[in-house]
């Protein structure tokens, strides 16, 4: 996994971003070429919106690729391009949540900080709760901090990572033991898909109107017109002309 022979925070980010919610080999692909279309950290935050999608599509849930490039912005104006390097600083960033925050000081900084993923935590539940359920983050965390390897926590967690793929591999899958274990949602007929197919459509007809997209996509009007009120407060699209555009 090319993330994993870099200290680039930048590089680091946008692995953490892709892989929150996208299977490792899709991630393989979409990574190198998100890294040739911008290379640097400036780059993506001076890079149209338009072209950020474009470059994301095929990975879905969009609302990371409005993040990513939201940090960018804010990294550049707020820290002078220089990327953060505490979790203090990495959570005030667009997007980025405590476990990502984590990550990306732990991997790119070498910060020696406790935090849980879904296969840390499968690898956890098997070994210290293998004949309990509802398993909760706050049991498992002291387990974390307990065991990090201090001296080479980006080794360790890696380790770990690896390891709770075995796991779910061999065993059935002890994360589902877990109190956050959720079960993804059928995107075949979604309100999910609906977005993301309006959304390359306004890519691809800048200006459209509810109407038009509506009648394109054979959806109903009250269903797109309310998603694109959603994405303009989302900052995805804005007014142009009698219809919407992409932002930026």
């Amino acid at each position: 996994m090319p993330w994993r022979e870099t200290r680039n925070p930048y590089c680091i980010l946008i692995s953490e971003i892709m892989l929150q919610q996208t299977q490792v080999e899709r991630v393989k692909a979409k990574y190198a070429e998100f890294l040739a279309a911008f290379p640097a950290l400036a780059d993506l935050a001076a890079a149209p919106l338009p072209q950020v999608l474009q470059v994301w599509q095929g990975l879905g849930y969009n609302r990371r690729a409005l993040a990513l490039k939201r940090c960018a912005e804010e990294i550049v104006e707020r820290f002078a391009g220089q990327f953060p390097t505490t979790i203090v600083e990495l959570e005030s960033l667009p997007g980025i949540g405590p476990y990502t925050a984590r990550a990306v000081a732990t991997f790119a900084f070498g910060v020696t900080e406790p935090f849980i993923e879904t296969n840390i935590r499968t690898v956890f539940i098997h070994f210290f709760f293998h004949s309990r359920d509802q398993v909760g983050d706050r049991e498992i965390m002291p387990l974390v901090g307990a065991t990090l390897d201090r001296d080479d926590p980006r080794t360790w967690f890696y380790g770990l990572m690896d390891y709770g793929v075995m796991l779910k591999q061999s065993h059935p899958n002890p994360g589902r033991r877990s109190a956050h274990h959720t079960r993804q949602s059928r995107f075949e007929g979604s309100n999910r898909q609906l977005r993301s197919r309006m959304l390359r459509a306004v890519m691809e007809n800048p200006g459209i109107t509810a109407k038009a997209l509506a009648e394109l996509l054979g959806a109903e009007l009250e269903a797109v017109q309310s998603n694109l009120e959603a994405m303009q407060r989302e900052g995805f699209l804005c007014k142009q002309g009698e219809g919407v555009g992409i932002k930026g």
